[in-house]
């Protein structure tokens, strides 16, 4: 009879410990998002629309690693809220690009000081060495892996 081999317990592992900073810190963000009336997905698409003059929602997908379907669902939130525009795209009629609307693009640096400040609250802490190290580790996982979509949840 052999002896059963006791399972590892859940702190043992590195991706419990991402995971667990990962949920508090995408928590707090969502609620100061919140109070803006904009989720996570929604900020990460008006970064990426910030400072481009109109995209397809094609290419957006794309940069995004979203489906084309998701970014529409995402684009018909932001354009009630008078935050983007669909519009014909002029080398296409057939084609549509996205892009920020005035409002949109004024709410963007103050949703990225909200960004910084909640980097801030959990990182703050680290030596300016200690950040480079855990970012240089953390996007080598990425690159290793081929993580191409943006973390929205």
């Amino acid at each position: 009879m052999t002896t059963p081999v006791e399972p590892s317990h859940l702190t043992s592992h590195l991706g419990y410990w991402l995971r667990y900073v990962s949920n508090h810190v995408s928590y707090a963000f969502a609620r100061k998002l919140e109070d803006r009336g904009v989720t996570v997905a929604e900020w990460v698409m008006l970064r990426e629309l910030y400072g481009v003059n109109a995209i397809a929602p094609s290419r957006l997908s794309e940069q995004m690693g979203m489906t084309r379907g998701a970014i529409t669902k995402l684009a018909d939130r932001l354009i009630a809220k008078a935050l983007i525009t669909r519009n014909a795209n002029p080398q296409d009629a057939r084609a549509q690009t996205l892009e920020l609307t005035p409002s949109g693009r004024d709410l963007v640096p103050e949703l990225s000081a909200l960004a910084d400040r909640n980097d801030a609250e959990f990182f703050g802490h680290l030596t300016p060495d200690e950040r480079q190290s855990l970012e240089r580790v953390l996007k080598d996982i990425v690159a290793r892996r081929g993580l191409t979509s943006s973390p929205i949840n």
